[in-house]
């Protein structure tokens, strides 16, 4: 199905309001295609509070006019979608309801809150069954990422005056722990929590090599960032491996970022190995599948 039918097909279910039975479909990379695939899984999985604008496809610009789309790592109540009465949208990447394939609902919301009059709440279907993707709807190309140390980005300009909202604020606030983007790596992030802080990178590449590579750099004993850390092990999150590294906590953000720059380097040479792991290579493999823990 084309990308402009596809988009119809949800129009036409929004219009007649019938819609076929919904079969989820689990899909295990749904944001594979898109340049920046590893940004969209940390924003998914690891961020707290960043925003990224998007770009709508020429069809839906003319369908709904040049608004304003702002990706978030999560709305208020984890909504899927909002409103604002000026037009602009937002699109929630964290949320409570989901189908099997994210990408699919992600797309749903979004075409959701463009056919809702700006300021209303966005109804959103907790299976959106067959349509468009963010594949088919948006303009692709690296995220323009924004990180947030709270949530005030959501607000219209005045609303933190109240006093219901500003406790609201406060709360959601304080469950926020102190993250930094890096510039050493696309992808790779920062995080304080308590007792401990981390580094977690979202590698690009096919799982299967990228678990050879770091086979490679744990059998040659390569594998910490550097001195007095520890490699704690590594999620797979929407298709990709995510390493996380274990840091003292008082050491800032900034002096983690020469240590990724070279643990980078490393990683790079070690991909580029064609050889099949050696016998130590392939114990380090196994252990490091047996430290692996799984995120949708």
């Amino acid at each position: 199905m084309s990308k402009r039918r596809r988009i119809q097909r949800a129009a036409d279910v929004a219009v007649t309001g019938k819609r076929e039975k919904v079969r989820d479909v689990f899909v295990p990379r749904p944001f594979e295609g898109l340049a920046d695939e590893p940004e969209w899984i940390a924003l998914r999985e690891l961020v707290p509070a960043a925003s990224a604008p998007l770009r709508l496809v020429p069809e839906l610009v003319e369908e709904h006019g040049d608004r304003p789309v702002t990706l978030a790592t999560v709305l208020p109540m984890a909504a899927p979608a909002m409103t604002k009465a000026d037009g602009r949208v937002f699109v929630g990447l964290q949320r409570h309801q989901q189908s099997g394939d994210v990408s699919r609902d992600l797309a749903e919301a979004l075409l959701c809150a463009l056919r809702t009059e700006p300021g209303r709440t966005v109804a959103v279907p907790p299976l959106p069954g067959p349509g468009p993707r963010l594949q088919d709807i948006l303009v692709d190309g690296p995220l323009d990422v924004s990180m947030h140390e709270g949530f005030e980005f959501w607000l219209d300009p005045g609303a933190a005056d109240d006093p219901t909202v500003q406790a609201s604020l406060e709360r959601a606030n304080a469950a926020i722990y102190p993250t930094v983007r890096l510039a050493a790596a696309r992808a790779a992030y920062w995080c304080r929590v308590p007792e401990k802080a981390h580094v977690r990178w979202v590698l690009p590449d096919d799982e299967d090599a990228a678990l050879d590579a770091l086979a490679r750099l744990s059998a040659a004993g390569t594998l910490p960032l550097a001195g007095g850390t520890k490699f704690a092990g590594m999620f797979r999150a929407h298709g990709r491996l995510v390493p996380v590294w274990d840091l003292p906590e008082d050491v800032p953000a900034a002096d983690w970022e020469e240590p990724v720059r070279e643990f980078a380097g490393r990683y790079a040479e070690a991909l580029a190995e064609k050889e099949p792991l050696d016998a130590a290579g392939r114990r380090a493999r196994h252990g490091l599948l047996g430290r692996q823990l799984t995120l949708r």
